[in-house]
C-alpha cells in the first residue's frame, strides 16, 4: 500500500515495537508484525492485530501491572 505520510514509496512487511498505556500501566509488545513505509518509516498495523495486541493490555490493566514487555504472539 502506498504511505499516507508522505505519499512517496509503497509500505513493505515488518516487524515493530508497539507501546501501550492505560494510567499507570505500561505495556511493550515487540515483534508486531506491520506494513512499514521504507521513506518516512511510518508504521501500519492491521485492524485484527491491533485488536488481537488490546487483549493482553486490558488483561494487564485488570493485573495491576505497571510495566510488561512481551513478544508478540499471534492468537
Amino acid at each position: 500500500m502506498k504511505c499516507f505520510i508522505c505519499k512517496h514509496r509503497n509500505t513493505q512487511d515488518g516487524k515493530v515495537t508497539i507501546t501501550l498505556t492505560r494510567g499507570e500501566m505500561t505495556l511493550v509488545i515487540k515483534a508486531v508484525p506491520a506494513q512499514v513505509c521504507a521513506n518516512c518509516g511510518e508504521e501500519y498495523v492491521d485492524e485484527d492485530i491491533t485488536a488481537g495486541l488490546l487483549r493482553p493490555a486490558e488483561g494487564a490493566a485488570t493485573a495491576g501491572v505497571q510495566v510488561d514487555v512481551q513478544k508478540y504472539t499471534a492468537a
